[in-house]
């Protein structure tokens, strides 16, 4: 049932991504990193084991945004690319502030909701912290080496929009295994032994691995579809593929 599950969320992690690009643009994007990062946080502090691993769940949700900013970096370049992870940054900082008051407040005699919300949240400040710090620090080093990469496949190959597949897996791997280092032994350090909080990790890395891979095609897609709206809008001067 979690493998099925993980399939599930997979399927409407990339495909919102996608989704929210063909309706809003560029906005979408920044839209849906937003509605990632919260439901990634909240999902991070479940641990499940599926394939025949322990791993945190947000995994997709996470991938999702790397996603995202790959696709803004495509199509829109490098400086949305940025804001796109500022967006994601505020957000961290938006929900950790917001969830901080809500154990803080008095319950009225009537309320049932409270005590669930508290059990939940009054633990995760550390968590939320190191989803935040590694949030920040991996996606940042996505978009640089993004952009990095291209510029040396542009160079070797002479074509501009060429080896896509490259440069958007080898910055997503690399920015991914950062992500999950600095996250999995922030948020758990001292809480699992230091044996099964590699184990945790190396069950994460592999499941972005995975995700990594599988996200390729969704950005071609994602090019595809703006590369039409951009024609429209601007002319025949953008190529599609």
């Amino acid at each position: 049932m979690n493998e099925l599950l993980l399939i599930i969320t997979l399927l409407v992690s990339f495909g919102g991504t996608i989704l929210f690009l063909r309706l809003f643009g560029k906005g979408g994007l920044f839209a849906w990193i937003g509605i990632a990062t919260v439901f990634a946080n909240i999902e991070v502090t479940i641990v499940v084991h599926a394939f025949g691993m322990d791993q945190t769940l947000g995994n997709t949700l996470f991938a999702a945004t790397f996603l995202a900013t790959d696709i803004l970096s495509e199509i829109y370049g490098k400086k949305e690319a940025g804001r796109g992870v500022l967006a994601g940054i505020l957000t961290s900082l938006t929900f950790i502030l917001l969830s901080f008051l809500w154990v803080h407040y008095i319950p009225a005699e009537s309320d049932w909701a409270s005590g669930f919300v508290r059990e939940l949240f009054s633990n995760t400040p550390r968590m939320l912290l190191a989803s935040l710090i590694a949030y920040a620090v991996s996606e940042w080093i996505d978009v640089q080496l993004y952009h990095a990469w291209w510029r040396l496949t542009e160079k070797k190959t002479g074509d501009k929009r060429g080896m896509l597949w490259f440069r958007n897996n080898f910055s997503t791997l690399i920015s991914q295994f950062v992500n999950i280092v600095i996250f999995n032994f922030g948020a758990f350090w001292g809480i699992y032994a230091f044996g099964e909080l590699v184990a945790i990790t190396g069950a994460c890395y592999v499941i972005y691995i995975v995700t990594s891979l599988l996200d390729t095609p969704f950005v071609y897609w994602a090019r595809r579809i703006a590369g039409g709206t951009l024609r429209q809008a601007q002319g025949p001067q953008v190529v599609t593929d």
